[in-house]
């Protein structure tokens, strides 16, 4: 039987003057191999010099390293893959000839142009979320096998991509190698870019080991919904839920589901939320006003931006939900709407709690029970239906939905 084909996958971002050298490089070198140029957003010729050279181009909007890793790996035959920065000098032979699930390069001179603080948390992240200890945990070169291919894909968003494939392929059983190869690249430099670039890798390196979903477009992300617990300690027990059926929540959908089922997260969450509207408003028109706010809004969340524009829509017509919960919302939403995190059911259940809780301050007698019977029926419908394809069928809120999004 034929050994599988490797296919090179490079994320480039602005390389024109390195990419042609790189792929003529990696071509050189596994003369049998598919190139694949995943351009993330390129404002300069990378992709058409990208090609000149020999590789295949896959043209993106900017998404960051790890989303356009996996976007191009989409694009890949089966088989192997060997991950390679635009920047590399050097032979990855050594690399892909290691018997190991994951085989990593380890530079044997020290390039980083920093003072070490991003490879000293992802070494540390790695250690205590896995047990492996790395000595390049940031390393951009890497051989996957096949089942290391199954196993880390989709990747983790942006710079925290190897960080986490390093978790994730130890965590299944597989066997990751650090190969130490004499190794050059592009060092960033110690200057105010320089910082901001390894502020920015810092903080992907955190979320990329936390709590992550993927959403609709098959993209891993962040879950960073329990920042609203956070933010406004009240609500924390909302967000709590939330997140146990962002983690453990089965295939189940719709409340009939839920039930049907058993004990399930989505049951918990039918009984903890209304539980805890009512522990907040000693009213039963309460507890049912709280309790529909935040599966609505929860149903909203399925597209980048849906959730987060319903809350701050419904904040400035209640007008008495939390200024940190509007301030937080306001700050997640360009990274929702880029497709760098999800609220999740923990960010978008407390959310609409809180906007439930807003809701009971404003409305009282006739006005409460007529919130709640069209929130009951907004909820039935989204069982049966999709608020999402009303929306998307909607002149204005079909417009509103788009505003901002990045486009697929």
């Amino acid at each position: 039987m034929d050994e599988a084909r490797l296919t090179i996958l490079v994320a480039a971002r602005d390389e024109e003057e390195r990419i042609a050298e790189t792929v003529t490089q990696l071509l050189r070198a596994f003369p049998d191999a598919q190139v694949i140029v995943a351009d993330d957003g390129s404002r300069d010729a990378t992709a058409a010099v990208a090609e000149n050279a020999g590789a295949r181009v896959v043209r993106l909007a900017r998404r960051g390293k790890g989303q356009a890793l996996t976007l191009a790996e989409r694009e890949a035959p089966a088989g192997p893959l060997l991950l390679c920065d635009a920047d590399l000098r050097g032979d990855l032979a050594p690399l892909v000839a290691a018997d190991a699930d994951i085989a990593i390069a380890a530079f044997s001179q020290p390039q980083g142009g920093g003072f070490g603080v991003a490879k000293r948390a992802a070494r540390k992240l790695i250690h205590v979320l896995s047990g492996f200890e790395a000595r390049e945990p940031l390393s951009g070169q890497r051989h996957l096998s096949e089942r290391a291919r199954a196993a880390c894909f989709p990747l983790a968003a942006g710079f925290g991509v190897e960080t986490r494939m390093t978790i994730d392929a130890v965590r299944a059983g597989l066997t990751v190698e650090e190969v130490e190869l004499p190794l050059e690249h592009r060092a960033t430099a110690r200057d105010l870019r320089g910082f901001a670039h390894r502020g920015r890798q810092l903080v992907e390196i955190a979320l990329a080991c936390g709590p992550q979903g993927v959403n609709h477009r098959g993209l891993r992300l962040p879950l960073v919904g329990v920042l609203v617990g956070v933010a406004v300690p009240s609500v924390a027990p909302v967000a709590l839920v939330g997140a146990a059926d962002d983690l453990w929540s089965g295939e189940e959908r719709g409340f009939q589901a839920h039930l049907s089922a058993g004990s399930t997260t989505g049951v918990l969450k039918l009984v903890a939320i209304p539980l805890w509207g009512l522990a907040r408003t000693w009213s039963i028109s309460g507890a049912l006003l709280v309790g529909l706010s935040a599966n609505a809004v929860n149903q909203l969340d399925t597209r980048p931006g849906r959730a987060l524009k319903a809350f701050l829509l419904g904040s400035a017509i209640v007008g008495s939900t939390p200024k940190r919960a509007v301030g937080l919302a306001v700050l997640l939403t360009p990274y929702d709407l880029r497709g760098m995190a999800m609220l999740g059911d923990a960010g978008s259940n407390a959310l609409g709690a809180l906007l439930g809780l807003g809701s009971v301050k404003q409305f009282a007698g006739w006005r409460r029970w007529s919130a709640i019977v069209a929130l009951g029926a907004l909820t039935a419908y989204g069982d049966r239906k999709s608020l999402g394809s009303l929306i998307e069928k909607t002149p204005g809120l079909r417009e509103l939905d788009a505003f901002g999004r990045q486009p697929s």
